[in-house]
């Protein structure tokens, strides 16, 4: 037995880590799942369709926010997602406890599948939904922006380090200018006035991207992107996504590919 095996044996002796997901006590192989959850993870492998339910979902509430002359947008989650499965542990351990560790274990196998898939293989700049400063402050930190970042590290690291058309990294590319209820205490119905004109391009992101005028838009100092993936932790309805679709539009116009991705689809 190595030493880091051995520190890492009398680490689980005084402070035992179990599964998110069951519970039970992990051995010194397992990291966050043990072997039998890891093994039945309810993967959606969206990222092999173009055409998947999620997509599906988010192209019809795109269709009903008059937001359908974009062309269809690309979706994609790494698992489903259910309320009364213990797998909703994953999302609601980094939501809510702080589980850096086991949400950064997960963003990066959903950026590896992504990784994977040429219809995300042209993505060039990353994004993620914000949270309202108030409930920034409150929480400490934004569990969007944790996955983002890694699903942003995954995709450039498939471009290579040497790559000159790398993928960039916008955390701020959004704002969320009002506060709104928690979209888990609404029905479908309220969702999306809830988080109605709740968002805006933030001014200083994106490098200085701004409105032409006439429907076009130009970039100072910086290239426009040609496809945006807009990430956050479960997709339920889409209302939320939707909203910051649509402010990415007033910037960007309809010539940008807008697509989204999760760590868990509801549905």
């Amino acid at each position: 037995m190595t030493l880091k095996k051995l520190l890492l044996s009398l680490a689980d002796l005084l402070m035992p880590r179990v599964c998110v997901v069951c519970g039970r006590q992990l051995i010194s192989s397992e990291k966050h799942l043990c072997m039998s959850c890891m093994a039945d993870l309810p993967l959606t492998y969206f990222e092999d369709r173009t055409r998947n339910p999620m997509a599906d979902s988010f192209n019809k509430r795109l269709i009903e926010s008059g937001l359908e002359d974009h062309g269809y947008q690309y979706a994609c989650a790494l698992f489903f997602y259910s309320s009364d499965s213990g797998y909703a542990n994953i999302t609601q351990a980094l939501k809510y406890r702080r589980d850096f560790a086991a949400g950064k274990i997960f963003a990066r196998m959903l950026g590896r599948s992504l990784a994977r898939a040429e219809h995300f293989a042209d993505v060039d700049l990353v994004c993620c939904v914000p949270l309202h400063w108030i409930r920034r402050r409150q929480r400490g930190y934004n569990q969007a922006e944790i996955i983002a970042r890694e699903v942003w590290r995954e995709l450039q690291g498939r471009r290579g380090a040497g790559d000159a058309e790398g993928v960039r990294f916008e955390p701020g590319l959004i704002r969320r200018g009002r506060p709104t209820r928690a979209q888990t205490r609404l029905d479908a119905s309220r969702r999306a006035s809830n988080v109605e004109g709740a968002f805006a391009a933030a001014r200083r992101a994106g490098a200085g991207w701004r409105a032409a005028g006439s429907g076009r838009r130009e970039a100072e100092g910086a290239e426009l992107p040609r496809h945006i993936l807009l990430v956050d932790d479960v997709y339920t309805t889409g209302s939320t996504l939707c909203a910051c679709c649509a402010a990415l539009r007033e910037v960007f116009g309809p010539d940008v590919r807008i697509s989204v991705a999760t760590l868990a689809y509801a549905g």
